[in-house]
């Protein structure tokens, strides 16, 4: 009886193993911004905006990502970007991380209650490629595992 306990469990390990979640690689035609995320979490695509610079998807729970890009009309950097956010007097916006390098910028924090995490490539080609999550307190420990391949899935195409 122990050793049919063992196999047992030896199975359940491995199917717990297998069952990794399905992953969705976005593509944004008109920007060539990338990424991916778990498509069973993120569920709910919401339509396309008209200017194409994008994607937003919800979640069940309260959580959405955004996958977009924009021309950088401005010349922005990192380091600006960075700066003008945390400048901001936004009601309901405050940053509580934020760090920048030669060619991205990753800002975290809250805004109007659920905590959102930002990464931006600045890209050679005049584009600025973000992912957005936001998502509420209560579902922090589920999401914070989530964030960081997903913000680190973010390219160009």
């Amino acid at each position: 009886m122990q050793r049919r306990s063992s196999f047992l469990a030896v199975v359940a390990t491995i199917a717990a193993t297998n069952a990794v979640a399905a992953q969705f690689t976005y593509v944004n035609e008109r920007f060539g911004t990338v990424c991916t995320f778990p498509d069973e979490v993120f569920t709910d695509r919401q339509p396309e905006p008209e200017n194409g610079d994008g994607q937003e998807w919800l979640s069940a729970d309260g959580a959405s990502l955004i996958c977009s890009g924009i021309l950088n009309t401005d010349d922005d950097t990192p380091k600006g970007f960075v700066a003008a956010e945390k400048a901001s007097k936004e009601p309901g916006y405050r940053i509580t991380y934020s760090k920048a390098g030669k060619d991205w910028a990753v800002l975290s924090g809250l805004k109007d209650g659920k905590i959102f995490y930002e990464r931006r490539l600045f890209g050679k080609d005049g584009v600025i490629r973000t992912v957005w999550i936001e998502y509420p307190p209560a579902v922090k420990s589920k999401y914070d595992r989530l964030v960081a391949a997903i913000a680190g899935s973010l390219k160009a195409h």
